[in-house]
C-alpha cells in the first residue's frame, strides 16, 4: 500500500501573519476613511493602499 504524502502548505507561517497584519491595517484605514467622510470609493482605495503599503513594509522590517 503507498504512503500517502501531505502536500505542502500553501503559505508559510511568516506569509501568513504578513497578510494578515496588511489586511487588518487595511480594514482599519478604510473604516476610519469611511467615518471620516462617508465616501465608499474613497475608503476602498484608502483601504487598498495602506494594505498594499503595510505588505511592503512589514515584509522589508520584519524577520
Amino acid at each position: 500500500m503507498a504512503k500517502r504524502t501531505t502536500p505542502p502548505p500553501l503559505f508559510d507561517l511568516r506569509s501568513a501573519v504578513l497578510l494578515l497584519l496588511a489586511f487588518v491595517i487595511g480594514v482599519v484605514a478604510g473604516t476610519l476613511t469611511f467615518l471620516a467622510g462617508h465616501n465608499v470609493p474613497a475608503a476602498v482605495l484608502a483601504g487598498l493602499t495602506a494594505a498594499a503599503a503595510a505588505l511592503v513594509l512589514l515584509n522589508r522590517e520584519l524577520p
